[in-house]
């Protein structure tokens, strides 16, 4: 059966971003609610330590998760496990159709929707995907435990993704088209210095092959950027590492976007195109993806929530025909 909802405040997204939203709009006394979507608590809860929390020298990421929602809880928000599979901005108050058969409207929006992993978008990678290939080291890497395997990229993400694997794995070889790191210097250290990790320079994925039955990776074959030389390496593991685009699904033909397909915002603030909607976190930032600026979005854009609303006085929640946007279906909540 069907049910709808009424809140001022409706927060799409569990991350840094929108637990914080979550906590600052309580305060407010704005009574939100927050559906957490299809990944709770968002990049986090796949990582392992964080080092750059403040406040915590080491903390693991889905221990942070797990606190951030607790908080917002305890401030008054109310936190519902499902995915907005529609979102409607062409009128207020705004209606949001969740997976659950839930209906939620909303006199104010706040976008956390995050962003997901990035694939390099290969036949053979999406053959083995779930079955030797993955995006996610803290999901999978305990099964390879005792084997060689293969890390794609040369940020961040994918020096924390083959130094967690050293834990299990005999060997990593970190395959970079480059011949250096985008990575933080100090992550670059702990990479060089680790006897496990071999990096490959110049290199690209151009194909994972492996086993039909059982279906299993074998190994990959790497090409030269410069030379086209094919490389084979016997691998059981291949784990893509090359960034996350943000999770646009929602709002991608409706609010301004820009750098790939992030939300557009003010200067200076979270508000989009759309007034009434915000966004925060990293659906609106291609330049940090820090979950310390995700959470200080948050806090932005449940202020500017606040203060929108109380601007709208009386016509807060009410109808309007004024066009403000176009509804848009989710396919990723399918």
């Amino acid at each position: 059966m069907s049910d709808t909802r009424h809140t001022k405040v409706l927060i799409i997204g569990s991350g840094p971003a929108g637990y914080t939203a979550g906590v600052y709009a309580s305060r407010a006394m704005l009574e939100p609610l927050l559906v957490q979507g299809i990944e709770p608590g968002g990049q986090l809860t796949t990582t392992t330590e964080v080092e750059n929390w403040p406040g915590d020298t080491e903390v693991q990421g889905p221990d942070l998760m797990v606190r951030m929602e607790a908080h917002a809880r305890a401030m008054g928000c109310e936190v519902i496990g499902d995915i907005i599979a529609s979102l409607e901005l062409d009128k207020r108050p705004f209606v949001a159709h969740g997976d659950s058969g839930t209906t939620y409207t909303a006199d104010a929006v706040i976008l956390a929707t995050g962003a997901r992993a990035k694939w390099l978008g290969l036949p053979s990678e999406e053959k083995f995907k779930g079955f030797g290939v993955s995006a996610c080291a803290t999901c999978d890497g305990f099964f390879y435990r005792g084997q060689e395997i293969v890390v794609i990229g040369g940020g961040n993400t994918a020096v924390e993704e083959a130094l967690f694997l050293t834990n299990f794995a005999s060997k990593v070889t970190l395959i970079h088209r480059r011949d250096e790191l985008r990575a933080e210097k100090i992550l670059q250290n702990r990479l060089m210095k680790n006897p496990k990790i071999e990096p490959l320079w110049h290199h690209q994925l151009e194909e994972v092959y492996g086993t039909d039955s059982p279906l299993g990776v074998e190994g990959v074959k790497v090409k030269h950027v410069d030379t086209g030389e094919i490389t084979d390496i016997p691998c059981k593991g291949v784990f893509v590492a090359i960034g996350h685009a943000p999770a646009n699904e929602l709002v991608k033909d409706v609010l301004e976007t820009h750098m790939g397909g992030y939300v557009v915002t003010q200067p200076d603030s979270t508000a989009t195109s759309i007034p009434g909607v915000f966004a925060a976190g990293d659906l609106t930032d291609h330049k940090y993806r820090q979950a310390v600026t995700s959470a200080g979005m948050g806090c932005m854009a449940a202020l500017e929530a606040e203060r929108w609303l109380a601007e709208q006085g009386e016509d807060a929640g009410k109808d309007t025909s004024e066009p403000l946007g176009y509804g848009v279906e989710n396919p990723a909540a399918e």
